[in-house]
């Protein structure tokens, strides 16, 4: 049985304000936040964003596939149907119902490939679920 998807009002294509929270994190895990919330702006044409507690989200549409957001000494890479993502570089942390993320801390390594396919395959899925039910 499938749960109802989450939605958010508001997304729009490109919104100031996140461009704005970018510019106030202009230091090293600013940018790694930049990086990779360009990899969920670049997954399609349909990719919407708003601000959601604070920190930038990717939608489609209005249902929400992936954030980033900025702590003391490090970055999350998150998704809203994180615990149904394949993860088989075991980068995926998190222990709630839905929700997953990926801890990245300035001067230690990325699986570049395997993040870029856990945010691609959270694209794909929520265009599944929303396209076909």
């Amino acid at each position: 049985m499938r749960t109802e998807l989450l939605r958010f009002n508001g997304a729009v294509e490109r919104n100031p304000a996140i461009d704005a929270w970018m510019k106030q994190h202009a230091d090293e895990l600013g940018a790694i936040a930049r990086r990779w919330f360009e990899v969920m702006r670049n997954c399609g044409d349909e990719v919407r964003e708003l601000l959601h507690d604070g920190c930038p989200v990717a939608c489609l549409g209005d249902v929400p596939f992936g954030y980033v957001n900025i702590f003391t000494s490090h970055v999350n890479v998150g998704f809203f149907q994180g615990a149904s993502l394949p993860d088989p570089a075991r980068l995926l942390q998190g222990w709630g119902k839905f929700m997953r993320h990926v801890k990245l801390r300035p001067g230690e390594p990325t699986n570049d490939a395997a993040l870029h396919t856990l945010i691609e395959t959270a694209y794909s899925r929520i265009k599944a679920r929303i396209e076909h039910g």
